[in-house]
């Protein structure tokens, strides 16, 4: 079962047979469902208990990733609201079939950070370039030499002196706190990653307690009530990282700026996002463009058995927290994908393309739906509204591949490269955002409401005059 889950990331498992796709559905939904995971919580308190362990929470921190920065002032916060022990560990970024574009990543992750710091609270420099080589290594040989109560204690101020460039900062700290050898930080570093691989992760910026992964602030809140529930939050305070609301108003707009969303029709947090998305440009009035792109499995983008293991777990509670129906999956890679996308253009010239998208999500994410023959397409097909007589001798038909590749250059060409992605455009056609997430939805909400109110006081200065 393992290997089948495994196979599924791969360029060779772009078209699985029947089976295969049957199993790996079963497997997801078994193995990723809330029901599973509070039956391991109750598992795992009940161990705990009984070995008598504080709650015990390990933060994985990667030196040079943005979102690991903003996790780092969070670290004293934790420790002072919650009755836990706190380990750090230093690991590298995600390697490998992990990571496809190591330097995409990075690249967002400054600019990421940059944008949704002031909403927690935190502070991040504007730092489009990459880290100096010579502080980023003076940093890591800082924070290796020091045991854990003080790397908690001061991996703030280092990380802090690092991304504000300041190297009389981190020349002091070297002085006060000593700096390991090259040597020495290598091993630790290759020590941090290989407890994360038996952890079953591998990316940066991450929280680990009690069998389940909490990804940088983002994903806190999350780690936060679970700690709450079992009665660790010593303080009574509210979270320290609430998630932000995504808030569709006031202001209105009359399609002068235009909200692109990328998604995939095998996206599961594709499947989470878009109907939400879709609403947040009508409410607003906002133009909306959907612009689809072909899964990065099936481009041959391989993905690893704990990343897919991650991302659809993931989805499950995302979803869950939004009271957004999900989690009946039927895996629709490869053909059922290619069907689907065979049909899209014609949808879209019956004025239906945004209900085709959406609802052969809903079908594949939430109604288990297998739509690998043409009785499950029947289905996507009549509960968009569309003909299925009409529809059935398109199906396989060529030519929506240039418009999915086309899409994705423009994707990319903005910086980003995973779904889905947002970009807001003015009405000049000039991007004011583009972002990686379904969970940055909230960002591109208040971005419309602060491009809105600029364009209402420049009209109000217009008419003054």
């Amino acid at each position: 079962m393992t290997e089948q889950f495994q196979d599924q990331g791969g360029a060779a498992s772009m078209s699985p047979s029947p089976l295969k796709r049957w199993l790996v559905s079963k497997f997801i939904n078994k193995f990723t469902s809330l029901e599973q995971r509070d039956k391991q919580r109750r598992k795992q308190e009940k161990h705990r208990q009984k070995e008598g362990r504080r709650h015990v929470v390990e933060y994985f921190h990667q030196i040079d990733d943005g979102y690991s920065h903003l996790a780092a002032q969070m670290l004293q916060p934790l420790l002072e609201q919650y009755d836990i022990e706190l380990v750090c560990h230093l690991v590298s970024g995600p390697q490998g079939d992990n990571s496809p574009e190591p330097d995409l990543l990075l690249k967002l992750s400054r600019l990421d950070a940059f944008l949704i710091a002031p909403q927690y609270g935190l502070s991040f420099p504007d730092h489009p370039e990459v880290l100096n080589t010579e502080r980023l290594q003076l940093a890591t040989q800082i924070l290796v030499n020091l045991n854990n109560t003080g790397r908690l204690q001061h991996i703030q101020s280092v990380s802090t002196a690092l991304w504000n460039g300041d190297d009389n900062a981190l020349n002091e700290l070297s002085q006060k706190l000593g700096k390991a050898n090259p040597e020495k930080c290598q091993e630790v570093i290759a020590a941090g990653n290989r407890h994360r691989d038996k952890l079953k992760h591998y990316s940066g910026g991450m929280f680990y307690y009690e069998s389940e992964w909490y990804w940088g602030v983002d994903r806190l809140h999350y780690l936060e009530n679970r700690l709450t529930e079992l009665g660790a939050n010593k303080t009574n305070q509210p979270l320290l990282a609430p998630r932000p609301a995504i808030n569709n108003g006031p202001l209105t707009d009359n399609g002068s700026l235009t909200l692109e969303i990328f998604p995939s029709l095998r996206s599961p947090y594709s499947a989470v996002i878009f109907d939400t998305a879709v609403k947040l440009a009508k409410d607003t009035g906002v133009k909306l463009v959907v612009r689809p792109v072909l899964p990065m499995v099936m481009r041959g983008v391989p993905a690893t058995k704990e990343k897919g293991f991650y991302v659809f777990s993931d989805c499950v509670r995302e979803a869950a927290e939004q009271g957004i129906p999900y989690g009946n999956f039927y895996d629709p890679i490869g053909d059922p994908v290619r069907k689907a996308f065979s049909l899209y253009p014609w949808a879209c010239e019956q004025g239906k393309g945004v209900e085709f998208f959406s609802t052969f999500l809903r079908c594949a994410f939430v109604e288990g739906i297998n739509t690998n023959n043409d009785k499950g397409l029947r289905k996507v097909v009549e509960k968009t509204g569309l003909d299925w007589q009409q529809a059935k001798p398109l199906i396989g038909q060529p030519g929506w591949e240039d418009l999915l590749e086309a899409n994705r250059l423009t994707m990319y060409n903005a910086g980003l490269w995973g779904v889905p992605s947002f970009r807001l455009l003015d009405s000049d056609g000039e991007q004011q955002l583009a972002i990686w997430g379904q969970d940055r939805l909230w960002l591109v909400a208040q971005k419309i409401q602060q491009l809105l109110a600029s364009m209402n006081h420049q009209e109000s200065i217009s008419h003054a005059r």
